[in-house]
């Protein structure tokens, strides 16, 4: 296998990684990149390990953590750390990196969740300007990242991140911790849990459970943007016209076609007036949203800095839901991006990083009791004024219109939470009060 270069840097480099940006299922070409994590190298052990996190591959381990067991004061939760048997760990090279260690390695899925967690981490604490405190801090003070190939899922809880796999692409074990948007998504349940909490009650409003997604897949949907590759390859397929169905707006890919939901939908909060029965599908307008708030602030970017002009800015609003936008405005930015790619892709990323601050900003003042998509709203257009004086006060407002939020309000839970939902699955579960 043919790893990729890189060059030293004059800052202190960080601990190096190889990570699929996309999952590596369902593509011929998925190509591994190099990233750094924030700990120098040297500090990451082996496993990997390190101060906030460790890997485990337990032999014989059969019941996922979270699970209610017997104990010997009665049923209690099945939690970390994992005391048995383990398989071979990741080992750094000598020079305290794990870019060595190729994808058909068996210790390659241990360095890869690794990297996934602790990259996501990296990105989000940037930020939100500081280091976010595990929400299970009272009992654990690092995250054991467990691989446990019997679950078909992966989720994150007290004290623990475990992922498995998917066997229903002809019959092909595709694990989940080589799914970079997987871990990513779970890692920022995590983050939410940190910086808003758990509501005080068992009656937590649905839209408090539709955010969590909401909020988990921006997590992992800005985490992406990180990668060199994913910007670059997304800009050539499109050419900045990002409303496309395209790579950034694919999560938690299983196969080229197989996605679990769309940051690029047309869902309204309307829809959802009667009730609801899905905490994923009830995520929808609120990501489709602030997706078109990421999209809008890259067009303003793009205006900026003279990359496209009012008149194609004004054409795109006028057309957008449209069936005539894919073509009208396809043309035109096919003309303007090969004016000057570097631009383009200079102004997506300086959306990226605005997207990401304004949302850490407007997280830190929400609160898990009575949330509501509205509060979103509100936290957004404060952050903004707070930051720009109100620069994108009518694009954050007039997308939350268009999606019916703050137009309606959500119905009642329509039916029983199922075994998929996560007011009563493992992430949600704290063992004790």
């Amino acid at each position: 296998m043919q790893f990729p270069d890189y060059a030293a840097e004059d800052e202190a480099p960080g601990t190096r990684f190889l990570l699929f940006p996309q999952s590596p299922f369902g593509e011929g070409t998925a190509e591994l990149e190099l990233v750094e994590i924030s700990a120098p190298p040297g500090t990451i052990g082996p496993g990997p390990s390190g101060p906030r996190m460790y890997v485990v591959g337990p032999i014989g381990k059969t019941i996922p953590y979270g699970a209610v067991v017997p104990g010997p004061v009665g049923p209690g939760m099945y939690l970390p750390p994992w005391n048995g048997q383990r398989n071979a760990p990741a080992i750094p090279d000598e020079y305290g990196n794990f870019i060595h260690i190729a994808p058909d390695d068996p210790e390659f899925e241990a360095a890869h969740l690794f990297g996934s967690a602790h990259f996501t981490m990296d990105v989000w604490e940037g930020y939100f300007g500081r280091q976010i405190p595990w929400h299970f801090e009272s009992d654990y003070d690092k995250l054991e990242l467990s691989l446990l190939p019997g679950l078909d899922n992966a989720h994150i809880g007290w004290g623990f991140l475990e992922t498995g796999g998917t066997t229903e692409h002809e019959d092909e074990y595709r694990p989940y911790s080589l799914n970079f948007d997987v871990v990513a998504h779970e890692i920022g349940h995590a983050l939410i849990y940190s910086v808003i909490g758990l509501p005080s009650d068992d009656n937590a409003s649905g839209e408090y459970y539709g955010f969590h997604e909401s909020a988990a897949d921006m997590v992992a949907l800005l985490a992406s943007l990180h990668f060199g590759s994913v910007v670059e390859a997304l800009l050539e397929e499109t050419h900045g016209n990002l409303y496309t169905y395209n790579r950034l707006n694919r999560f938690a890919e299983t196969a080229q076609t197989a996605q679990i939901r769309m940051a690029a939908n047309d869902k309204l909060l309307s829809e959802f007036a009667a009730g609801w029965t899905s905490e994923h599908a009830l995520s929808e307008p609120l990501t489709g949203a602030l997706f078109d708030i990421l999209i809008d602030v890259f067009h303003e970017r793009l205006l900026e800095h003279g990359l496209i002009t009012p008149e194609i800015e004004d054409l795109s609003d006028q057309l957008e839901g449209s069936p005539e936008y894919s073509d009208v405005m396809q043309a035109v930015f096919d003309d303007r991006y090969a004016r000057d790619p570097e631009g383009f892709r200079n102004a997506l990323l300086e959306a990226r990083d605005l997207m990401g601050s304004y949302l850490a900003d407007a997280w830190d003042m929400l609160d898990a009791d009575a949330l509501s998509y509205s509060h979103v709203e509100e936290a957004l257009l404060a952050v903004d004024r707070d930051i720009s004086g109100g620069a994108y006060q009518q694009i954050i407002a007039g997308n939350f219109r268009v999606r019916d939020i703050g137009l309606t309000r959500v119905g009642p839970r329509l039916a029983e939470p199922d075994e998929g939902s996560h007011a009563v699955s493992v992430r949600t579960r704290v063992p004790h009060p």
